[in-house]
């Protein structure tokens, strides 16, 4: 008989117990081009996504699909190198599986990065932005289906889906050393196009400032799972009406990386200021 959801997650979460000495609170999903972190990183154990049962395998370039467990900033972390996308072909379980297993692993705070083109009229390309809230335009929920009460509520409040007080740290680091650092709200949605020029410009009429393919199915089921979350996006490009260039996955990595200092400055002073 086919294992259900919930017992999937529990034998992911076993086989990964059985692989290292300890297991850290703390979690990073790391995005497109923003995955040279680790190398910061005083690496421990590295686990293939492809060794782990029951869960998905990164196909996107960009996405090295591994879990390294080691130490970043004094702390000792999760650190996920490769995330899945709505538009490989997932669906929304799969997406958001590693979540629940980070969660069944005792994780209960997440960092979400990611990169995203800009509609605000104040971005700069290459600007990070820390997510105060978000737009879901994915088709789907991944909350859709059965609720597992073990894993959280059927109807989970999203009323401060990023953590206030890990967003009010980051702000005070960046001003500690004189980062520029934007907030605003991210739109996701399923891609895998880039957006239109008018699509950017609905996005923004409707409260956007940066629009992406990932995180918001992962913060929901954060959030479910009564995880404390903090996201964060590079603007990798900008998009509207008036903007002519062409967006390019390969610019939009190239653009991650010239902002990988900053981000890899700011997570990692947060986390070695969470306690």
């Amino acid at each position: 008989m086919e294992k259900n959801y919930f017992d999937k997650i529990k034998d992911s979460a076993s086989y990964i117990r059985g692989k290292v000495e300890s297991l850290p609170d703390t979690a990073v999903i790391l995005g497109t081009g923003l995955g040279e972190l680790v190398n910061h990183m005083e690496i421990i154990t590295e686990l293939k996504y492809e060794d782990i049962p029951d869960f998905p395998v990164s196909t996107v370039e960009g996405h090295s699909g591994k879990l390294i467990f080691g130490n970043l900033g004094g702390k000792y972390i999760m650190a996920m190198q490769g995330r899945f996308h709505y538009y490989e072909g997932y669906d929304m379980k799969q997406v958001t599986f590693p979540v629940r297993v980070m969660r069944e692993l005792g994780i209960d705070t997440l960092f979400v990065s990611n990169a995203a083109g800009g509609m605000n009229k104040e971005f700069q390309v290459g600007d990070v932005m820390v997510i105060t809230d978000h737009i879901n335009l994915f088709p789907e929920n991944p909350l859709r289906g059965r609720n597992y009460d073990e894993l959280g509520p059927r109807f989970p409040a999203m009323t401060e889906a990023y953590s206030c007080a890990l967003i009010n740290m980051a702000d005070d680091i960046a001003r500690e050393k004189g980062i520029r650092l934007m907030h605003g709200v991210y739109v996701g949605t399923a891609g895998p196009t880039f957006e239109t020029p008018a699509e950017y410009e609905y996005f923004r009429v409707i409260g956007g400032d940066a629009v992406g393919m990932s995180t918001v199915p992962e913060v929901i089921v954060a959030n479910h799972a009564g995880m404390c979350v903090f996201g964060v996006s590079v603007i990798t490009d900008l998009g509207g009406k008036d903007i002519k260039e062409v967006p390019t996955h390969e610019e939009v990595q190239k653009a991650a990386v010239k902002a990988q200092p900053v981000m890899t400055s700011i997570i990692t002073e947060m986390l070695s200021r969470i306690r």
